[in-house]
């Protein structure tokens, strides 16, 4: 028996520095890592010591024969991709240590004396260099995060059906109680305290915010009641404090979304599942209750290009195929789209339509029983049409403009940064500029993340963007660059406490935690999450279910 890597890997790699045979590929010393939707495990290497699967922290590894129904196809998927590799060297991983004495990383004496590195964001690019900095160096690290709980985009990204997805954030959390660790939540950096302040209290800053701003359109009516940006729709079934749980209405029996990434499939899939299957997540308790009384029968996805340029990744379109209940149909407007997917390989993108029923579609019923979803490629919205809000989106395709009446537009066409007080912002591809990490014109100042190199790459892209900018701070730190910081740790507590009212710390986030799982355990749920900063902030002191 032997294992195979599914649908939720999140490619960090902590899998192949435990392989004792080196069967898992593409490694982060080869030139193929990060080029791939994710990592596979070679059958004829691997030798079933579960190793990879005891590591792996999204669950996503499992022994062939206990593959569920859903997911027996990837035995073959990891198979087929070694199927025309010349055979891999047996032997240590490429991450293997002997064991004996702990060591510092990256050329840093041992005796280096602590610096101070502040951390401004709690996501997975901001832990990933906390982890680095709390294993490999004697670094004191401060994590700092505008809203009063951690998480990011693992607790208000991830969709609530990805549940052990989310189950990163779990090793994540264990860094909040490290002993050379703060977490400094509630404080927002340009609000509460100044980057210059910051960066007065810290040998060095790096900033992890993320790209919390959505792309636009360009056209006319996108401002309509009913046309959502697909971050918001995210966030509102994350139980993002900062979204209304009243900002969305279902009572459209159709829905639109521009885009055909990972975020559209997303929100497709939370769109047309019975939420029933959801009663069980962390899905917030508005967006249940929405959906338990939703009229959406069908969720229309629209792609400017063919089938084999979708965004998507393949293991979400594999979940989209078995979604129950569900029918999935590509529109056949356009010869294009069935010839590409007849002449696709079955490894394409293109070619896993194959045996997805096709035909044109006429916009005029909607399922009468189930849901559906429609892949619509080859196609454009080039209008929002609507009076007060959305009515119909108006497209363009082989024969012309067509109208596809909806009553909610989601636009799923990407993220985008913002720019962060006191630092440079490159307007052209809404990044901080830097090298290696370093922010140009910024002695001590880095950024990791979607903030860096733009919104690109899943959750384990981040592990090595991480290392990247790690490396440079160690680099300026033992070469003297790092100017030694005017204030102390004890000053900077004291002036965050001074600057707001809902400061929340590592105990304050451990009880935070208790709450929601208790308040899931009376529901039966995994989880049950606090949707306020209110309740946030009066869990932490707590008060039960964070009512103040």
């Amino acid at each position: 028996m032997t294992y195979a890597i599914t649908q939720t890997c999140c490619t960090d790699a902590t899998c192949v520095a435990v392989c004792p045979v080196n069967c898992i590929h593409p490694t982060p010393q080869e030139r193929e890592f990060g080029s791939t939707e994710m990592l596979y495990i070679d059958p004829k290497t691997c030798i079933d010591c579960g190793a990879c699967a005891d590591a792996c922290p999204v669950d996503a590894i499992f022994p062939v024969d206990s593959l569920p129904p859903a997911q027996r196809e990837y035995a073959a998927v990891n198979a087929d991709h070694f199927a025309d590799d010349e055979p891999r060297p047996v032997g240590r991983g490429p991450n293997f240590h002997a064991w004996g004495e702990p060591s510092f990383e990256r050329g840093v004496p041992s005796d280096f004396a602590p610096i101070r590195v502040a951390i401004v964001g709690t996501g997975p690019a901001g832990m990933y260099a906390a982890e680095d900095l709390l294993l490999h160096t004697n670094a004191e690290v401060t994590l700092i995060d505008r809203l009063p709980v951690a998480g990011g985009l693992i607790r208000y990204g991830v969709a609530p059906d990805h549940p052990a997805t989310k189950k990163v954030g779990d090793t994540f959390a264990r860094f909040h109680a490290h002993p050379r660790a703060r977490t400094v939540l509630g404080v927002e950096v340009g609000k509460d305290v100044t980057a210059e302040e910051l960066a007065a209290h810290h040998d060095a800053v790096i900033y992890a915010v993320g790209a919390s701003a959505d792309r636009r359109l360009g056209v006319a009516g996108e401002d309509l009641r009913g046309s959502i940006a697909a971050t918001a729709f995210v966030a509102w079934y994350n139980a993002h404090p900062e979204v209304p749980a009243d900002a969305v209405d279902l009572s459209g029996e159709r829905v639109v979304v521009v885009g055909n990434g990972n975020v559209a499939v997303d929100v497709a899939r939370i769109l047309a599942t019975d939420p029933e299957t959801l009663a069980g997540t962390d899905i917030a308790d508005h967006a249940l209750a929405a959906l338990r009384t939703s009229k959406v029968r069908e969720v229309v996805l629209l792609g400017r290009r063919g089938p084999e340029d979708a965004a998507y990744t393949a293991s979400e379109l594999r979940a989209l195929k078995h979604l129950p209940g569900v029918e999935l149909v590509v529109d056949d407007h356009d010869p294009r789209t069935g010839a590409t997917i007849d002449s696709a390989s079955p490894k394409d993108k293109a070619g896993l339509l194959k045996g997805v029923a096709r035909r044109r579609a006429d916009w005029s019923p909607t399922p009468d029983a189930g849901r559906r979803v429609v892949l619509r490629f080859h196609s454009s919205t080039v209008e929002v049409l609507g009076t007060d809000a959305v009515e119909a989106a108006r497209v363009t395709g082989v024969a012309g403009d067509q109208e596809i009446p909806a009553g909610m537009l989601l636009r799923a066409v990407g993220y985008r940064g913002v720019p962060v007080p006191g630092l440079p912002f490159d307007e052209a591809d809404a990044t901080v500029p830097h090298q290696g990490g370093r922010v140009t014109g910024r002695p001590g100042t880095y950024v990791v993340g979607w903030i860096k190199r733009g919104p690109s790459g899943g959750i384990g892209a981040n592990r090595t963007c991480a290392a990247e900018t790690v490396s440079t701070l160690l680099a300026d730190a033992v070469s003297g660059a790092l100017s030694a910081p005017a204030g102390s740790a004890t000053a900077f507590r004291r002036l965050v406490r001074k600057r707001t009212r809902r400061l929340i710390d590592a105990r304050g986030l451990a009880a935070i935690d208790r709450a929601e799982r208790a308040r899931g355990r009376d529901q039966g749920r995994t989880r049950a999450k606090l949707g306020t900063v209110p309740e946030l902030v009066a869990a932490a002191k707590g008060n039960r279910w964070g009512r103040s």
